[in-house]
């Protein structure tokens, strides 16, 4: 697989990422009514539905990334050629504002926005310290054949156990800044986000080296036809 396919595959697939976050953010404060719980319940139902579908389409071709401190575990694990690392963080960073502007498009609201939503605090620092170091865990440890399933499972189950709804993600903190929807982040708000989320990426490659030769769950055997 070239190069430029792959990075067009992380730039589309990041893109329609953010797409499904904030558009599914817009529709679900539509529906709720000002009720905040049916909003995210909205919201996370649509992004574990969408997370899986992109991460099965687009795993083969770039790996579905999506996120740099995925792909930056990746380059430290040698699963992804380090010279590709920056061309992969472009890619997703330029994707999740796209992706902010795909959502505004199909709802008819403007399309340069920044958001104005204070996200911070130690609790939420921490959240996304948890939830990334989870979310690499996942990605490290899973069988490959659940991959998809286990991370969409994860991200949708940590949009409710953590303060932060789970960006674990720097690229989705990043375009997130563009939407003054149910999904913004304030611009100020972005920096303290990402030093977490590359936090719990580093302290996920150090537990996984603990694991390291430790059997992972075995793949799910069919049985044949009679």
């Amino acid at each position: 697989m070239s190069a430029a396919r792959k990075l067009f595959a992380e730039v589309l697939g990041t893109a329609l990422l953010l797409a499904i976050v904030i558009g599914s953010g817009i529709m679900g404060e539509r529906l709720a009514g000002g009720n905040v719980a049916v909003a995210l319940v909205v919201n996370t139902l649509s992004t574990v539905g969408g997370l899986y579908i992109l991460i099965e389409v687009f795993g083969p071709i770039s790996g579905a990334h999506f996120n740099p401190a995925v792909s930056a575990v990746m380059a430290v694990k040698g699963l992804l050629p380090r010279k590709l690392l920056p061309l992969y963080v472009i890619a997703q960073l330029g994707g999740a504002v796209l992706g902010a502007w795909m959502a505004h498009a199909m709802f008819d609201v403007s399309i340069l926005q920044l958001s104005t939503k204070i996200r911070s605090g130690a609790g939420q620092w921490f959240a996304e310290l948890v939830a990334t170091t989870g979310l690499l865990l996942v990605i490290l440890r899973a069988p490959a054949a659940r991959v998809a399933a286990m991370v969409a499972a994860y991200i949708g189950s940590a949009y409710f156990f953590t303060a932060s709804t789970s960006f674990a993600n720097p690229a989705a903190a990043f375009g997130r800044m563009f939407t003054e929807s149910f999904a913004g982040i304030a611009a100020s708000s972005v920096p303290a986000f990402v030093g977490a989320q590359l936090a719990g990426a580093a302290l996920a490659v150090v537990i996984s080296n603990v694991f390291a030769g430790a059997p992972v769950a075995p793949e799910v055997q069919t049985e044949p036809d009679a």
